[in-house]
């Protein structure tokens, strides 16, 4: 159940101008039928309005397989009270918690996450090994093929 005061993130691009883009965090500060009343949480254009209203929007897949078309009206937003080390590239977050239950894969993936946050005092970190125990280290995935021929 969608809430007053739960943190949301936005999955589509509704007003780029007033920095309402795929990936930003709001707070609900208001519920009605037809709009929800936020306050954003992370803003990359600074001196706008910090409140914004966001309305249902229609959904239509193009790629369902299905030999008919459908539509709904929904808002364009999920929880989120986690996000993916994607997601959270360009935030600005005070606290960050990092679980990782493998190495990071992806090379810069890691220092991503690490360099969300504002403070080293706002940044806490899990890490779990193959045999479910925390650890204190882990492994930077490297690949020496890809580098042979460079």
């Amino acid at each position: 159940m969608l809430k007053v005061g739960v943190p949301i993130m936005l999955l589509r691009n509704i007003d780029q101008a007033a920095g309402l883009c795929n990936g930003i965090r709001l707070r609900v500060t208001h519920l009605t039928q037809y709009i929800i009343v936020v306050t954003v949480l992370s803003r990359i254009r600074q001196g706008k309005s910090k409140t914004e209203y966001i309305l249902r929007i229609t959904l239509t897949p193009f790629d369902s397989g299905l030999p008919f078309q459908f539509s709904r009206r929904q808002f364009p937003m999920t929880l989120c009270f986690t996000m993916t080390i994607n997601k959270s590239q360009g935030q600005s977050l005070s606290h960050v918690g990092l679980y990782l239950l493998r190495p990071v894969f992806t090379h810069g993936k890691l220092y991503v996450a690490l360099s969300r946050v504002k403070s080293r005092k706002g940044l806490k970190v899990l890490i779990v090994d193959e045999q479910r125990v925390v650890s204190s280290s882990t492994r930077n995935v490297v690949y020496k093929e890809v580098f042979e021929n460079v």
